[in-house]
Order: C-alpha cells, then sequence, then structure tokens
C-alpha cells in the first residue's frame, strides 16, 4: 500500500508459487495447488490458462514471465507434487520436467526444452533474443550442477543453443531477474549473486537467510526486494529494471 501498510491480496492461494503481469497489467500465476497457470483479470475473476499439456496433468508450475508479444513462458518441475508441503502429493503425469510457452490467443501450449532437471527461474534478456534458466535440480540430486542456462530464442517461439551461463557456488538458482545493463541477479543460499552478461560474478548482496525470489520495484525501480526464508528484504541497488 501506498501509505506503507500490507493487507491480503488473495486468501488461499493454491500454493501460488510465481507471479508476473502480462502485456495488460494482469497478474499471471503459477500455482502448485492447481498444477496450473491463472491470470487475474481487471474484475477480479481467475482464468485458467493452462493445467495440461498432452492430455496429461501439468507437474506444478514454479515461475513464469512474459515476452513483449504477449506470449506466456513457464517452468514446470515438480516441486508442488512430492509432498504436501508446496502442493498436494501426486505422480507426475508429464515424462519430462518442460519449460513451457503458451500462446494466450490460442491457447496453444508448447515444450520449449525437456532437458532440466528441476527448472526453476527465468528471464529474458532486454532484447529478448536470450532466455535464462534457473536448474536448481541439486535440491534433490547433489549431482546436478547448480547452474543458470541460457537459451538463443528463435523466431521468438524456439529455444536452441543451450549452454551453461553461470554457476552458483552457493546453494541452487531460483528466481532470476535481469537488469538495465543486462546483468543476471540471481537468488543463491547466502544471498543474492550478480553476474554481467558474459557469466562474471561481479558480487553478492550478503542475507541471513535462504533467498528464493527477487525483483525490481520501488518508486524508481531500484529497490531490490527479496524473498528469502521467513522473510521480505528491501536494499536500493545501484541498477534497475529495464522499463519497456
Amino acid at each position: 500500500m501506498c501509505d506503507g501498510s500490507v493487507n491480503v491480496f488473495r486468501d488461499n492461494s493454491d500454493f501460488a508459487n510465481g507471479n508476473t503481469m502480462d502485456v495488460n497489467g494482469r497478474l499471471i500465476t503459477c500455482q502448485h495447488g492447481t498444477r496450473s497457470v491463472t491470470r487475474t483479470e481487471h474484475n477480479g475473476a481467475t482464468t485458467t490458462l493452462a493445467d495440461g499439456f498432452e492430455g496429461r496433468r501439468l507437474n506444478s508450475p514454479n515461475d513464469v514471465v512474459v515476452k513483449s508479444d504477449g506470449s506466456i513462458w513457464f517452468t514446470d518441475p515438480t516441486y508442488g507434487i512430492l509432498s504436501n508441503y508446496e502442493g498436494y502429493k501426486a505422480t507426475p503425469e508429464q515424462k519430462y520436467n518442460n519449460v513451457f510457452r503458451l500462446d494466450p490467443e490460442t491457447g496453444t501450449l508448447a515444450s520449449v526444452t525437456p532437458e532440466f532437471h528441476k527448472p526453476n527461474g527465468l528471464a529474458f534478456s532486454n532484447d529478448e533474443t536470450l532466455l535464462y534458466i534457473a536448474e536448481s535440480g541439486s535440491s534433490h540430486d547433489e549431482e546436478v550442477p547448480a547452474v543458470i542456462r541460457v537459451y538463443d530464442v528463435v523466431d521468438g517461439k524456439r529455444l536452441e543453443n543451450g549452454r551453461d551461463f553461470a554457476k552458483i557456488d552457493q546453494g541452487l538458482p531460483d528466481g532470476i531477474r535481469v537488469d538495465c545493463y543486462g546483468n543476471v541477479w540471481s537468488s543463491a543460499a547466502d544471498g543474492v549473486h550478480c553476474f554481467d552478461p558474459t557469466g562474471v560474478l561481479l558480487g553478492k548482496i550478503l542475507v541471513p537467510e535462504t533467498v528464493s525470489n527477487l525483483t525490481f520495484g520501488g518508486a524508481r525501480g531500484n529497490e531490490l526486494l527479496i524473498t528469502a526464508t521467513t522473510s521480505v528484504y528491501a536494499i536500493h541497488v545501484n541498477s534497475e529494471a529495464l522499463v519497456r
């Protein structure tokens, strides 16, 4: 709230995880409980955009970004169905833990990569020619590298040439964001790590709890808002998100 107070937006969020806004200012949400991606309309109604692929239920949509053409890209790991802690325990119906692209006009859902153990946060480069995706599979298999991978976006719809972009040396990557300079900011066990566009670590913001997600906000867009184990943190930084 503008006066500094906090209120409840939605009671019983169906284990909502990732959120973003679409090109029309509507809230797009990944819900572990319903294993779906939803849109909150301007009148408050909720529309289900995706809850299955090739006749089978999704795993548990986790994080989401919207491209400037309105397409919705989201990750679908199994976190929400592994137990009753982040959703409801169930047997996976999907063969892979996909990253999906959804065309909101046609409702067409397509897998853009099935290569991840547990795809998590994702973010486009400022010119949308690259898509960064967090691999958080080390949460359940220590042999999975804790890396952010990057792909070329082809024709605005496909991913090619996947390669490792950066390694997280404490914990694993979860939520990620790209700032106006093209730097990639990632959550980690010891706080927030910032990498330059070539993947070189520029520095860290140390946080006393494991960080799960982050975004730029505030009146000038230069306040980094950080969600951690039990708290939400904020710090002003010498950067900001690109305003389209």
